[in-house]
């Protein structure tokens, strides 16, 4: 690690204006991003004794070996771009204040000429309605299961719905009336479409109106004596009272806010949200973090930042309630009025109903950290032996905080691909995992070796600093000034496979010219380490820390390798007949199957009706006649004018 002193800028160069500034190690990678209200103050905090630092700092200072910053003029400003850069290099020293789960919301696709209620994870997408978060899908399924009696908006997949159709025949949920049936005509698309907004507007909190207007009904349904009626609208009253209490009523109706709520120690933050929309909790999230900061304000800012600012994050509410204000709260507020489109009021509750809400979330965040503190002695203790073990084994300097394993996936040589995955801290990071198609034969061969010679070869090169004007690129781009893909080395490369394997990595080493990366193979049969050059393996113990290290590699490495493999042979065995032929495009071919359900019945059709479909020609009608290989019997065409032929060729 290097000496922070030997990188540190003269104080007189730094500006003391506003902005954003970017840490950078020996490889060139930004391992942090941060921003400051004058930069001079800040990056000197950087510089002082090391001890007197946060942990964590203390090791990214240490890491780096170079700092840069750019002036911004607002402080509003430097927010954004620090938001942009975090998100653009992923550095390694800044805590995603935001859990690693993908939560499931209950999903409305207005956008849709239909639309469909579903579980939906990921990012949000133009025009759907979304509410939650939920801890679990099985909760979204079970609320929906009580709605769709009294709202039956479709819940089936594109590809049922299209069946449905075409058969006339909807589905069980059509049958005990769950569902419209818009499918089969039962109601037309604006009479679906407004059973779908009632339930959007049930579940955004406009709950009464429908309970009340349901009682109405009922009790007119027993004045007329059509108590069948009225027993089925009870029910349907009993089962929007048992969703209602699956959401606690804490504030005034139209009340929308995210209440959030820390409990913090020296290294690490607990961190509870409970998202209250129209006066109920719609859902409850928590996760555990590493602190950047020592301060609460620096960390509350940083998690407003990631939480609101990603792409798949939250819906910024009309209120954000936190224990204590960001290190600058105007700004902050600015930002999340900018991404919400209009104001939001963040603020500390000071008194009433939703400081008792806070202080309810603070109790469960206590909670969390103790319960996350049992838990994460074993593991980190764990992750520190298995790193050590490691090292001891295979001899190495030191421990390796980068591991790269390779795998090979194919079946009798077919659909030959290769998989990478990387470990840090023995921890997987999965945005660096990446996928090789094994593009040919090396030397003639069609084994995992060359497949594995062939892989290794397009990743390691990568790490080459090579002159640009020999033809190769160096490790950083000279014009964005980040590094190029698979520029960060690793520590160790692990593959899956015994001597052979090993052999066919240390050869792409050798020819590279690369000799400071380890290199071990991992053997299925009896987990034996196999070191280049060695005529015999090394045996951990089965009960080492280390060996369930390199098998939890090396298995993640074949999961993501077989999971590709399997979608490429899936994609090549369901290729449609419809690929490959000359003039027909997507938007031809999905008209195609359209008008006629499927290939087999496209077979059969005449040329008559192929040219019935809207941008088939009698050119190109006649090409497809010929190459889905039709009847010979079918009547010639002429492919210029689209008359039909006689058996000499001639117009009849």
């Amino acid at each position: 690690m290097a000496d922070p002193a030997s990188y540190r800028p003269a104080p007189g160069s730094i500006p003391a204006e506003p902005g954003v500034y970017r840490f950078r190690d020996a490889h060139d990678r930004v391992i942090y991003v941060g921003k400051a209200k004058s930069l001079r103050s800040r990056l000197s905090s950087y510089f002082q004794d090391v001890g007197g630092l946060h942990p964590r700092t203390a090791t990214m200072v240490r890491t780096g070996a170079s700092v840069e910053w750019t002036v911004v003029s607002t402080e509003v400003e430097a927010l954004q771009l620090e938001y942009a850069w975090i998100k653009e290099f992923d550095p390694r020293f800044n805590v995603k204040y935001r859990d690693d789960k993908s939560y499931p919301y209950l999903a409305v696709t207005m956008s849709e000429e239909y639309p469909r209620a579903m579980v939906m994870r990921g990012s949000k997408r133009k025009g759907n309605r979304y509410f939650g978060p939920y801890t679990h899908a099985w909760a979204i399924r079970e609320t929906l299961d009580l709605l769709l009696r009294v709202f039956p908006v479709r819940t089936c997949s594109n590809g049922v719905f299209r069946r449905a159709e075409q058969v006339g025949r909807p589905c069980l949920l059509g049958y005990i009336d769950k569902c419209s049936a818009p499918c089969v005509g039962r109601v037309d698309a604006d009479e679906h479409r407004a059973i779908a907004e009632e339930l959007c507007d049930f579940l955004a909190g406009s709950s009464d109106r429908f309970v009340k207007r349901l009682e109405t009904r009922m009790r007119e349904a027993s004045a007329e004596l059509d108590f069948e009626q009225a027993a089925r609208l009870r029910d349907d009253i009993g089962a929007l009272t048992k969703a209602l209490e699956k959401s606690v009523v804490v504030l005034p109706d139209g009340t929308d806010a995210d209440v959030f709520a820390l409990a913090d120690d020296e290294l690490e933050v607990a961190i509870q949200v409970f998202h209250v929309r129209g006066g109920r909790i719609r859902g409850q999230r928590g996760w555990v973090a590493e602190k950047d900061a020592e301060s609460l304000p620096e960390v509350v800012e940083h998690l407003l930042q990631r939480v609101y600012g990603d792409e798949g994050g939250e819906d910024v509410p009309r209120e954000v309630l936190v224990p204590v204000l960001p290190s600058d709260p105007g700004a902050m507020s600015s930002w999340l009025g900018q991404r919400r489109g209009s104001q939001v009021d963040l603020r500390v509750p000071r008194r009433g109903d939703k400081r008792a809400l806070l202080e309810t979330v603070a109790r469960n965040a206590t909670q969390a950290l103790a319960r996350h503190k049992v838990a994460r002695a074993g593991d980190l203790t764990a992750r520190s032996q298995a790193l050590q073990d490691i090292q001891e084994a295979l001899g190495l300097e030191d421990a390796p905080l980068r591991i790269e394993c390779f795998d090979i996936s194919h079946i009798q040589g077919q659909e030959v691909v290769g998989s990478m995955v990387v470990f840090e801290d023995g921890l997987p990071r999965k945005s660096e995992y990446r996928r090789f198609i094994v593009r040919g034969d090396v030397d003639g061969r069609k084994d995992d070796t060359a497949a594995m010679h062939e892989v290794l070869t397009r990743r390691l090169r990568h790490l080459l600093a090579v002159d640009p004007g020999e033809g190769v690129a160096g490790p950083v781009d000279e014009e964005t000034g980040r590094p190029r893909r698979f520029a960060y080395p690793p520590n160790l490369v692990v593959v899956d496979g015994g001597a052979p394997q090993v052999a066919a990595a240390q050869a792409v080493l050798d020819e590279l010219g690369i000799d400071d990366v380890a290199l071990v193979g991992l053997a299925k049969r009896l987990e034996e380490l196999w070191l280049p050059g060695e005529d015999f393996p090394v045996l951990l113990p089965r009960t080492s820390e280390g060996l369930y290290l390199l098998q939890r590699v090396r298995d993640e490495a074949h999961r993501f390798a077989i999971t590709f493999h399997r979608q490429r042979r899936s994609k090549a065995m369901t290729a449609s007949a419809l690929d490959g032929i000359p003039g027909l495009g997507e938007a031809r071919r999905k008209a195609l199957l359209t008008r006629f359900g499927s290939v087999k019945r496209l077979r059969a059709a005449s040329v008559e009706e192929l040219v019935a479909v809207p941008g088939i020609g009698p050119a190109l009608a006649a090409r497809l006649a010929a190459e889905l290989g039709q009847d010979s019997a079918a009547p010639a065409v002429d492919p210029r004018t689209g008359e039909v032929l006689d058996d000499e060729g001639e117009r009849s």
